[in-house]
């Protein structure tokens, strides 16, 4: 038997039933009074949009950038701001526009802010004020004519605002504004203005895009070198949001769930959960600006009855490491969504019995617009397994030679289905090297149990060889997560002369007393030989990606520079 599954069939016409601009405003139809959208700060401030409210305001920027800024379809616009009320708004305003959405992680440095805006030929920028300061950096030969200045306190009631506002200046967060940048409130009161000549609403903004055109420039996360932007189309988003919903049923209870979204807004699967599963159901999104440090999302837990947490095994992690979320965990957690990285044996196991709330961990990549693989909610997870293939999507996995491997021998995931992307934004090389036939190179390993789950073993680039044997890390940080004392831990291969690399291990401690001698021995007894690590480095964090993912290449660099002499 080979290594070769395939979802359930799904009907091409299915998912193309609704366009995505109306299915962004289902909320506002059912329940328009329920709250959408809020924000809680660090010091436990928070307001919060209704369905209507979000439509209104989202519908005015859209008129806004067709009719005012005379963009026509199919322009990119950027969102460069932390998780806040104006993000999804703004959002939904550039794709009810007809115009292509991309966003830009807050974190980035003037430079890589600059690469993504001149590599996606975006026209308008909605930054927060914080980056007024770097404008001209940032703004450097792109096509960037008009810039439009968000704040946390955007959207707010003006109370409210009036209080945010005057905190931020006190801690001088609140730079003086920058002349050529326009208001967010200014845009929305125009485009209301536009609004009124327009007697077909928003639909009609919306009618002329073709929906195999892009829609989303997705940017990777940059790990392994310069990101590139994914380009993603009306069908891939739709039919994802399609193959979730056959997949499960309705994941959530309509009128009901509140999820806290900590990731970043302009991660893959924070923004699909919060744009498009969200509304679907009318989800209240508890939207977290600064989740570091993790104190910060206690005025969310303590405000809110979170029913639902999308996350990743860091942060699963971490939290439960909190003493005032250990000594009074939620109590009103339904659903616990895992991605982005390897769920640990000992988080879920210890998170399922602190919570008492499952963690279902599935599988997907921003090239596969968001979910590829899923679990049925219900059954029981094998720990390792990350569900099955969602309707209309095939896997299989491939050696070197791109031959499909046999039942149960890892392999590359190769995925065919309506959510891969279109391909790379001006990246043909790159494009034809990942998605060939139609088929996306994931550049993971994977192994198809017997039944037809996919366990993913590792990313490629990362294995280790060993004397020629195969080395995963994710396996060994398994083993070493479950040793009491051992807070995180990452593996890395580095150079070896007697057997081409081997094992080193980085370990933040969560008891001082553990040394090395205790975590060899712990290996000694979980790992054969050659999976052990050689060599074990204290540390007080690991570097990762602002959506927690653990940056293997600067640890090899760390391990790098500690051998080279002085």
């Amino acid at each position: 038997m080979v290594s070769h599954v395939a979802g359930p069939a799904l009907d091409a016409s299915d998912h193309l039933a609704d366009r995505l601009g109306p299915l962004l405003d289902l909320g506002a139809e059912v329940f328009p009074d329920r709250p959408a959208y809020s924000v809680v700060l660090p010091n436990g401030a928070h307001a919060t949009l209704s369905f209507a409210e979000v439509k209104a305001y989202s519908d005015a920027i859209a008129f806004y950038l067709r009719r005012v800024a005379g963009l026509p379809p199919g322009t990119a616009v950027a969102v460069m701001a932390p998780n806040c009320l104006a993000f999804p708004v703004v959002a939904k305003g550039i794709i009810k526009a007809g115009l292509i959405f991309t966003g830009i992680n807050p974190l980035y440095t003037p430079r890589e802010a600059q690469h993504q805006l001149a590599d996606s030929r975006a026209r308008v920028l909605f930054i927060i004020d914080l980056f007024g300061g770097a404008l001209d950096q940032i703004l450097a030969d792109t096509a960037v004519t008009r810039v439009v200045r968000l704040s946390l306190a955007d959207l707010m009631p003006v109370a409210k605002a009036v209080l945010v506002r005057t905190a931020l200046r006190l801690k001088g967060l609140a730079p003086k504004p920058d002349r050529r940048t326009i208001p967010l409130d200014t845009l929305v009161r125009e485009g209301r203005r536009a609004a009124a000549d327009e007697p077909a609403g928003v639909a009609a903004l919306f009618a002329d895009r073709p929906v195999d055109e892009p829609l989303l420039y997705q940017y990777t996360s940059g790990t392994t070198g310069r990101s590139k932007g994914a380009a993603m189309s009306e069908r891939n988003v739709i039919a994802n949001a399609s193959q979730t919903h056959h997949h499960n049923g309705e994941l959530y209870e309509p009128g009901v769930e509140t999820g806290l979204v900590v990731m970043p807004l302009y991660h893959v699967m924070a923004l699909t959960f919060a744009l498009i599963q969200a509304p679907r159901t009318a989800m209240h999104c508890v939207l977290a600006p600064q989740p570091r440090p993790l104190s910060n999302l206690r005025p969310a837990f303590e405000r809110f009855d979170i029913t639902v947490l999308p996350g990743i095994n860091t942060l699963f992690q971490a939290l439960m490491t909190e003493p005032w979320f250990a000594d009074r965990p939620p109590d009103r957690l339904k659903l616990c969504l895992s991605g982005a990285a390897p769920l640990q044996k000992s988080t879920r196991e210890r998170w399922e019995t602190m919570t008492g709330c499952p963690i279902y961990e599935g599988y997907g990549l921003t090239e596969g617009t968001c979910v590829v693989t899923f679990p049925k909610l219900g059954e029981p997870q094998r720990h390792g397994t990350v569900g099955h293939p969602l309707p209309g999507t095939e896997i299989k996995l491939v050696d070197d030679t791109g031959q499909v491997v046999p039942r149960g021998r890892p392999g590359e995931v190769v995925v065919r289905g309506p959510q891969v992307v279109l391909g790379y934004l001006n990246q043909p090389d790159a494009t034809g090297e990942t998605i060939r036939d139609g088929w996306l190179h994931t550049g993971d390993i994977g192994v198809i149990d017997e039944d037809g789950a996919l366990r993913i073993v590792d990313r490629k680039k990362d294995m280790i060889i060993v004397s020629g044997f195969n080395v995963y890390p994710a396996e060994v940080e398994d083993v070493l997560a479950q040793l009491p004392g051992v807070a995180q831990a990452a593996v890395i291969g580095v150079p070896s002369e007697a057997t081409g690399e081997a094992v080193e291990a980085f370990v933040v401690k969560a008891d001082p007393a553990l040394d090395e001698a205790a975590v060899l021995r712990h290996c000694t007894a979980h790992l054969t030989n050659y999976k052990r690590p050689r060599r074990v480095h204290f540390v007080a964090d690991l570097p990762k990606s602002p959506v927690g993912k653990i940056l293997r290449r600067q640890l090899r660099d760390q391990a790098g520079a500690e051998r080279s002499p002085a």
